[in-house]
């Protein structure tokens, strides 16, 4: 989950160093380092605990020259977050120092065994022991440092990026992955290699995606070299970038979430743009369509996600057996390997990860192919890990999203899978006709009906302000509903600090509802639709009790308005669709309390954004 970033060229690196680790510091932001190499050939590290910012300020007044360097910004696994344990992390003689994204996972008896022979380690790390590691191979078998870190990666156990720099070799690079993203940047005599394409977009367009267990060899004035740790040559396949600057920009909000709320109008557009048109009744799902088959004789559709994606995965489990009649389950990818899952060849599995990057949801998916399943997957990184490990898939278009707390990733995931679920139930003939017109035509609608509900900002900031000092909060929801109230419990503890849940609302009395006092507000969506009626006695209930109730209703609803202590009006929507549009005060809402409370919006404590460990 750290991010790292190097630079090798003719221009001076420590600008696009500290740049690049401000771009990716949404994936760590414990602490932060980095090595450069001056004219001298002289090795300087500087590394400081917290943020970028709190790097720069050290490294004011020192040594920043060098063409050629690397950083990084961590998210601590082994070690707490210090001084001593930020990368950059040096070899035992100090002439290697290398950044590591990952977990090595038999670190501590590689570390044993080294010490042995007489290493000794600064720090808690098991990216120290790597490196120590390959200086020891380099050693010992009188390698050249190429196939040293080839050696070491065939002994190590579990998911690395690594960048590695040699204090006697002013010309190279080393770079290498596993389960762990990176890209390389090629620009005109530069490279740039990153955890995204975020610090690279700048630069150039042209990228290289690196695959499990391959080196890259980034020399200065030659060609990109890549090897298998196998020591197989592997020809590099350049991508153009489709990124744009402005949109890793904050673009004048105050921060990244409350920019990317105010983008889902454009981001659910896009997620749909090209693919129906409810005037001519079509619907094309590139990813689906040579897939129809599979899909329409599917035994079950598996989903696997985490967190954000997990909640749009549930939503997807209403759509798929309501339209497509096909049973679905939905499975935390984080539990799914290990609970030795019963799989079958027909099966159909559909992972879901705004980065494409999630290691729980990759593994998921390597567990479910060896089964013989088919793999699709939904996620927003053209070129991420997962878009190459399925069989197929569909991006979100959500474009680039740099808060941790997912926003827009979780309306263009609901919007895609909506579009799936339509497309396989068309294909199956498990959907009217004019129903499936009907929801062509509201779902071509929500874009407009988001920035309705946007227009209330002011009023959620309002009600913030109220419930700003809470200590707990009960979000509570029926059918398609229910997933929204478990993903506004999650926004508003993760970066508000105040314990929350979702529940189902009639699960209240099962339990939760002896929570409820008249310090307890309780959220509840209670638009129109088929659970209306009992939705309105659970509201009873919680107001028997004293509860404070904050509702999002359907516009023009008095009823629950009479009952309420607060409500917040969205536009009629249908029952299926109204996820992408309830789940929008729920952000706004959490957001400005998060403000309130002096809480770091955009970087939550002990968050990251991309989980790439398990």
């Amino acid at each position: 989950m750290c991010g790292i970033v190097g630079y090798l060229g003719n221009k001076e690196a420590y600008p696009i160093l500290i740049k690049g680790l401000k771009r990716l510091e949404y994936r760590g932001y414990d602490s932060a380092g980095i090595a450069l190499l001056n004219k001298n050939g002289e090795l300087n590290v500087y590394k400081k605990k917290g943020k970028v910012s709190e790097l720069e300020a050290f490294a004011k007044g020192k040594d920043i020259t060098g063409t050629m360097g690397i950083g990084h910004t961590r998210w601590a696994t082994h070690g707490e977050p210090n001084d001593v344990n930020s990368h950059p992390h040096y070899s035992q003689s100090k002439n290697l120092v290398m950044i590591h994204n990952g977990i090595i996972e038999n670190y501590a008896s590689l570390k044993e065994g080294l010490t042995k022979r007489g290493h000794t380690f600064m720090s808690q790390t098991d990216t120290e022991v790597l490196i120590h590691l390959i200086e020891d191979i380099r050693q010992h078998e009188n390698m050249k440092l190429g196939h040293a870190v080839m050696v070491a990666l065939n002994q190590v156990i579990g998911a690395y990026a690594i960048v590695i720099m040699d204090k006697n070799d002013p010309d190279t690079l080393f770079a290498a992955k596993k389960g762990s993203p990176m890209v390389i940047g090629i620009g005109k005599d530069e490279y740039f290699i990153a955890s995204d394409a975020s610090p690279i977009v700048e630069y150039t367009k042209n990228v290289v995606y690196l695959e499990d267990e391959q080196i890259a060899i980034v020399r200065r004035g030659e060609e990109l070299k890549i090897r298998t740790i196998k020591d197989k040559e592997i020809t590099p396949y350049i991508h153009e970038l489709e990124m744009e600057l402005e949109a890793i920009e904050k673009g004048g909000y105050d921060h990244f979430m409350l920019k990317e709320i105010y983008e889902q109008p454009r981001s659910v557009f896009d997620s749909m743009r090209g693919r129906l048109n409810s005037e001519t009744g079509h619907l094309k799902m590139g990813g689906i369509e040579e897939y129809e088959t599979k899909f329409s004789n599917a035994r079950r559709i598996l989903i696997v996600a985490c967190g954000t994606s997990w909640h749009a995965g549930l939503v997807a489990e209403y759509l798929f057996e309501e339209y497509a009649r096909i049973p679905v389950e939905v499975e935390y990818a984080s539990e799914f390997r290990y609970r030795n899952p019963v799989i079958y060849p027909e099966d159909i599995v559909i992972a879901i990860s705004q980065s494409g990057e999630t290691a729980d949801t990759l593994a998921a998916i390597e567990l479910a192919k060896s089964k013989g399943a088919t793999i699709f997957g939904v996620c927003n990184v053209v070129g991420s890990s997962i878009a190459r490990a399925t069989h197929a898939g569909s991006y979100t278009h959500a474009g680039p999203e740099i808060g941790v707390a997912s926003t827009k990733a979780f309306t263009a995931q609901v919007t895609v899978l909506t579009l799936m679920a339509l497309h396989v139930a068309k294909v199956k003939g498990t959907i009217a006709e004019s129903r499936y017109r009907q929801l062509l035509y509201e779902i071509e609608a929500i874009p407009q009906k988001i920035e309705e509900v946007l227009k209330q900002n002011e009023l959620i900031k309002k009600i913030a302000s109220t419930y700003q000092h809470a200590s707990n909060a009960l979000y509570l929801g029926r059918g398609y509903s229910f997933p929204v109230a478990l993903e506004g419990a999650l926004k508003l503890k993760e970066i508000s600090y105040i314990h929350a849940e979702g529940y189902p609302a009639a699960e209240m009395k099962h339990g939760p509802i002896a929570l409820i006092d008249e310090e307890m507000p309780v959220f509840v969506i209670a638009t129109k639709g088929a659970n209306y009626e009992k939705v309105v006695s659970n509201i009873q209930e919680v107001k028997a009790r004293k509860g404070k109730i904050i509702a999002v209703v359907t516009a023009g609803d008095h009823d629950v308005k009479g009952m309420s202590d607060h409500v917040i009006e969205i536009p009629e929507t249908d029952e299926t669709l109204v996820p992408l549009v309830s789940v929008i005060p729920w952000q706004l809402l959490s957001y400005h309390i998060a403000v309130m409370r002096g809480c770091n919006v955009d970087q939550p404590r002990n968050l990251a954004k991309s989980v790439t460990v398990e």
